[in-house]
């Protein structure tokens, strides 16, 4: 009987330990089961350098590209401007290895000179070329045969019709109006002016001054009494200025652009007639330093200053670095009369109401300095599909 009651207790102790066996190892293996779930999101991760490549607008070039440069006009700091803006922003696009060092042709020169250089740069197999045109026709022939060569040609600055060229500027004649405009307002309507010009015949010069004729078309008691051309030099405007105060002593106003403003101004300080005339300014810091002081001498002192930005040029290489790279235009943002021009925005509008706070901005530049406004390669990104 006792071995019977010993053999139970040992059959029972066996039940005891294979129950505590047989289910211990259930309830384990459900921890484990979770753990695998948790790296299944892990790969998840990765996936931002998947798309970052998706952004850029494209794959790297087998061969640099080569693009010139066209200036016929080197007697401004507009123009000097210009040119260190291009190789600024020519500089971002060698460091990734999309572009050569640019080839310039900069040179004080005639249409023939300018075609000239256009040829050179043609003998030279560029890939594009950026030209600041220096008539509004007579190098269309030129850059329509760099064309059909396959060169990418942007215009800048100034619109030229030439077949297949693409141009980059702000709107000139719009420019021009908005200080005519001024003008016209602050002399209420009425009062003799004068008007200096630029080249006579270049682009720009062109349509600056239809918007001042159209302009002036709307204010018929304002007469204008002097025309002539101070050829975009500071120097020649203060002769002609000088002559202008000579020959019309009573004079109300001028309208002038650019840097020849400057010496419009130093003809009227010279002169110091009483009252001054009012007349236009420029977007420059040597003028914008002389507005300063004029304004803590003569709080009634007035001018303004619209900004041409020598920028467009670098806005106009980002554009053709783009379309070397494959990328199409959206023919529907071509405007201007010829509908070939991407419009530019003009950067500054300088007056009384905010002379203060621009002046604070840019006090510290160098005074050959104009302000200025550069698209990003972002922003180009609108011209294009």
């Amino acid at each position: 009987m006792k071995k019977m009651i010993i053999a139970s207790l040992a059959t029972l102790t066996a039940l005891v330990f294979a129950i505590s066996f047989g289910c211990a190892p259930v309830e384990e293996p459900v921890e484990p089961v979770e753990e695998p779930v948790e790296p299944v999101e892990e790969p998840v991760e990765p996936v931002d350098p998947v798309e970052e490549p998706v952004e850029e607008p494209v794959e790297p070039v087998d061969e640099p590209f080569t693009i010139g440069i066209s200036n016929s006009f080197i007697g401004s700091e507009y123009r000097t401007q210009m040119i260190s803006v291009l190789e600024e922003v020519n500089q971002e696009f060698m460091d990734q290895g999309l572009t050569t060092e640019l080839v310039i042709e900069s040179e004080d020169t005639d249409v023939a000179g300018q075609i000239s250089q256009i040829e050179r740069l043609m003998m030279m197999d560029v890939d594009a070329i950026i030209i600041n045109p220096g008539d509004v026709e007579g190098l269309n022939l030129s850059l329509e045969e760099a064309v059909d060569m396959g060169i990418v040609v942007f215009a800048i600055d100034q619109e030229i019709g030439a077949e297949g060229v693409y141009n980059v500027a702000i709107n000139q004649k719009e420019w021009a109006m908005i200080s005519a405009e001024w003008i016209c307002e602050a002399l209420d309507g009425e009062g003799d002016i004068v008007l200096i010009e630029g080249i006579v015949g270049h682009p720009a010069n062109v349509a600056r001054m239809e918007g001042v004729d159209e302009v002036l078309a709307d204010f018929p008691d304002i007469n204008v009494v002097g025309q002539d051309s101070g050829e975009w030099d500071q120097a020649t405007a203060q002769g002609v200025m000088d002559s202008f105060l000579a020959a019309f002593p009573d004079l109300d106003g001028y309208w002038s652009q650019d840097g020849m403003s400057f010496g419009a101004l130093r003809a009227v300080m010279a002169a110091d007639p009483d009252p001054w005339p009012i007349g236009t300014g420029e977007a420059r810091m040597d003028f914008m330093h002389q507005w300063n002081d004029l304004r803590d001498e003569d709080p009634d002192f007035d001018t303004i200053a619209v900004a041409n930005p020598p920028g467009v040029a670098g806005s106009a290489l980002r554009m053709v670095v783009e379309v070397l790279q494959g990328r199409e235009i959206d023919q529907t943002t071509l405007e201007g009369p010829w509908d070939n021009t991407f419009y530019m925005p003009i950067p500054y509008v300088v007056d009384d109401d905010n002379f203060e706070e621009v002046y604070a901005e840019y006090e510290d530049m160098p005074g050959s300095y104009l302000l200025d406004g550069v698209l990003t390669q972002e922003e180009v990104q609108q011209f294009f599909q």
